[in-house]
């Protein structure tokens, strides 16, 4: 298998496996409590699901590939990834607050910072295990 299919596949996977387990947990205890009434009862899991192809396939493209073609160290991968990790989840967040009446500041910071991490680990994880079996 190739550096790029292992990295696609794994940046899909850290991300599907890490909100799995981030919004289960979070969304009772912080979600609905920050954002009362405005939070479906269940999710559209079309949406979510184009959301997590459109947003692995980014990261893929905009961070996986350069670091694999240009060799960059796995901070430089972590950095970048962090980088677009906030920038799209605070597209989001950021749009919310400016525009949802009740959308919850604290909630724009934790979002935004959860998707730094994530899109860091899973761009980071991709790169190293694709070097790695490669």
């Amino acid at each position: 298998m190739s550096e790029e299919v292992i990295a696609a596949i794994v940046i899909l996977g850290v991300m599907g496996v890490g909100d799995a387990v981030w919004l289960p947990a979070m969304t009772e205890r912080f979600y609905r409590k920050e954002l009362p009434g405005l939070l479906a009862e269940t999710p559209k899991w079309i949406p979510a699901l184009g959301f997590y192809v459109l947003y692995a396939a980014a990261t893929f493209v905009l961070v996986a590939l350069p670091a694999l073609d240009g060799d960059h160290s796995l901070g430089r991968v972590a950095a970048t990834g962090a980088t677009l990790g906030l920038a799209a989840y605070g597209t989001y967040d950021l749009t919310n607050l400016a525009t949802v009446k009740g959308w919850s500041a604290k909630v724009t910071v934790v979002d935004m910072a959860w998707g730094a991490f994530l899109t860091a680990v899973a761009a980071t994880l991709a790169v190293w295990i694709a070097r790695t079996l490669s």
